[in-house]
């Protein structure tokens, strides 16, 4: 019998500040808020780094030194209105790493952080890219 995905949960800080992040900014739908879980209609979870890791590793080891965001995650999204969208991060004062750029495979995104920096990429949907060869 195999697995089948279910979400990816990334650990934060303050589940309320990233729950409005990812709602009201991203405009992501929450599907089950279990208030240090909230699990949004897309398969995108956020846990309370705490409450998770004491879960995890059945002890607190949960420290107010512990660092958020390694860059070692990528939470990536499509839109297709991607121009309309990164004004929209940009008018929110995000933490911005790049403004919109073409990628080698054609794509245009931009990426962000997240408020426990982690790296957001927003792109325009895979079908819409222009193929590297017709550039």
């Amino acid at each position: 019998m195999g697995v089948r995905f279910v979400n990816t949960i990334v650990f934060v800080k303050d589940v309320n500040r990233s729950k409005e992040f990812y709602g009201n900014l991203l405009g992501l739908q929450v599907a089950e808020d279990h208030g240090t879980l909230v699990i949004f209609e897309n398969h995108f979870a956020i846990h309370s780094s705490k409450s998770l890791m004491r879960t995890v590793f059945k002890k607190n080891i949960f420290s107010s030194t512990f660092r958020q965001g390694r860059r070692n995650l990528l939470i990536y999204f499509e839109c297709d209105r991607l121009d309309d969208k990164f004004a929209e991060i940009v008018n929110a004062h995000v933490k911005l790493i790049h403004r919109i750029e073409r990628q080698a495979w054609g794509q245009r995104v931009f990426r962000f952080y997240d408020p426990d920096n982690h790296i957001v990429e927003i792109g325009e949907p895979a079908d819409l890219a222009e193929p590297a060869d017709a550039r």
